[in-house]
Order: C-alpha cells, then structure tokens, then sequence
C-alpha cells in the first residue's frame, strides 16, 4: 500500500496491452520513444579513470526542485523506452532529471572501458559526487529501474554519510537476484533470455572495453545469463562465482538499513522476477520503505487506462509531491 497522505488510483490494464507479458513487452514492440529537445550531455569522472555520459534535461523556467538521478535497468541506457518515458514525465512536472548510462552501457562506452554489474555501487557514489554542484543545490532525488533498482536501493542501504540523497525510488527491482536469474532461465521466458543475453554480449563486446582473451572467450560461449555472471562477471569483479556475486548484490540483504524515504513500485505477476521475493519480505522492518504492489504490471509496465502516462511515473510524481519534493 501507498502513504495515506497520497491519492493512489487503483492499477487496471489498458487494452490490448492484458496480461503480464503483453505489458511488459509494449516498452519494446512500439519502438523509441520521442526524446525530449536540446538536452546536455555531462561526463562525470570515475575514481578508476573513466568517464560516465549523462544526460541533463531541465523543466521550461528553471528548475527549483531537487535533480532527479535516473538510472537504467540491465542492456539500457537514457534511449530505453522506460528512462524517456519517465524523464518526460518528471521534467513536466517541474523537476530537473540527468539520466546516468553506468559504465558500459553505450552512450558511456567512448568514455569508459569498464562494467557495471548489479551493485556496483562505487561508480554510483563517484558518479554522484562528480555533478556539478550547482546541480545539486537543492538536493538529490535517485531512481531506478530494473537492475537500476536494486543499484539504487543497495546504495541507499550503504549511506552512512552527511548529504545523502533526499529520497529513493525502484519500479520493479529484482530483490533477490538468485532467484530473478533463475526465473529469467524458465522455459516460459526463452525470448526474453535471449534478448537479454544478447544484449549483454554486444554491450560487454563493444568497441573500447578493455577484456582480456580469456574474459572475451568467456563472453561469447556463455549460454544463458548464469554463465555471462559466472564466467565473466563474477572473476571480473573478485566474486567466488555467480552465486556469491548474487548473495552479495541483492537490494533485498539491504532494505532493513535504508532510512531515506524510498518507494519502491513493483507487480507480483512481472514475468521476470518471481513475487516471492517479496512475499518473503518482512515489510513491518522497513519503516522508511512505502510498497506500492499490484497485482498487474508485469515488469516496468504499468500501462493502465486512466493515461498515456505510465501509472508508476505517476505514482512516483505523487508520491515526491508527498514528501515535500
């Protein structure tokens, strides 16, 4: 459920877009999305060196509320359907958004020969303090979706410092990333594990990332996902294997920590992350946490009748509006 304080209008489907699989794969079937004009392009420095694109969008006027920090999900970047979506909506609304591509993702790669992974917080924490400080006279606002999600919400539950961000949000985080992996690798979802495993091998394989033979080997004859993180992420970045790259990243080991105020969106039929890992969650233990769970959406969907506007950016509008934002 959502604060009290906010008009939450229950989720219903907008058809034809019925059923957790046809939601879900609107973001993809009706192509790029209008981007909006005359955005700036900023390259935020990383300790190791390289250099994350963003993406700066400001409202018409000036802007007076906090930056919201948008972050994709696993194969995106600021082109993903679901990022221009969200960043047309907040910009409307009055807020300034920078859409961040982590390391990796194609517009970064020119500027960086790294990766990111699940939670690879460090180059969120850089990435941050790098925006220009006239930016962030009035705060940070960080918000996630998919993989973005849970980098979000770990990082959340990691702050111990002065100037945290101001809130959070995760629209349909993987919070058990184990358990997401092994549900992506169901008969059921075949297409979608392909799709993303290919896009995982261009995205690591592009021009300027800095692989070893062995690691390239290992990209190109992994065939599934658990094979990508275990033959490549995993060594990559001191894990044991991919299971213990999974303990170790997963957003849910970090929610009880989180004390910015944080919503997380999420539909208990989205097809990718089983609604276990959250049915298992004990919620009562996260008071800095407001759940908004349907039972519709599939995942980052949330196409609903009431409007052209995603049913979570709106949720999410309300909810910052709530907060004071």
């Amino acid at each position: 459920m959502i604060d009290g304080q906010v008009r939450c209008p229950a989720f219903r489907q907008r058809p034809p877009w019925l059923g957790a699989d046809l939601q879900t794969l609107r973001n993809f079937l009706l192509g790029p999305a209008q981007d909006l004009p005359d955005g700036e392009t900023l390259l935020l420095a990383l300790r190791d060196g390289d250099r994350l694109a963003a993406r700066l969008d400001r409202p018409v006027g000036g802007a007076s509320r906090p930056l919201i920090v948008l972050v994709h999900g696993l194969t995106g970047s600021q082109h993903s359907e679901t990022v221009v979506a969200a960043t047309r909506h907040f910009v409307a609304q009055g807020w300034p958004v920078m859409r961040l591509n982590l390391c990796g993702a194609t517009p970064s790669r020119p500027t960086a020969r790294g990766f990111y992974h699940a939670g690879k917080t460090r180059d969120l924490a850089d990435a941050l303090q790098s925006i220009p400080d006239a930016l962030k006279t009035n705060g940070l606002i960080l918000v996630g979706h998919s993989l973005g999600g849970n980098l979000v919400l770990k990082f959340l539950g990691e702050r111990r410092d002065d100037a945290p961000p101001l809130a959070g949000v995760a629209v349909s985080p993987p919070l058990d990333l184990a358990a997401t992996c092994r549900q992506m690798m169901k008969p059921r979802n075949y297409l979608y594990h392909r799709h993303i495993l290919n896009g995982l091998k261009t995205e690591a394989l592009a021009p300027n990332a800095e692989l070893s033979a062995s690691e390239r080997a290992r990209i190109e004859t992994a065939r599934s996902i658990y094979d990508f993180d275990d033959g490549f992420v995993a060594p990559r970045f001191g894990f044991q294997d991919a299971n213990d790259y999974y303990a170790q990243n997963a957003s849910g080991r970090f929610l009880n920590a989180i004390r910015a105020p944080t919503l997380i969106v999420h539909s208990t039929d989205d097809p990718w992350i089983p609604a276990s890992c959250y049915r298992d969650v004990d919620w009562r233990e996260t008071p800095a946490i407001t759940l908004l769970l349907t039972d519709r959406g599939g995942h980052l969907g949330f196409h609903d009748v009431a409007s052209v506007v995603p049913w979570h950016d709106r949720m999410i509008v309300d909810w910052l509006k709530a907060q004071g934002l």
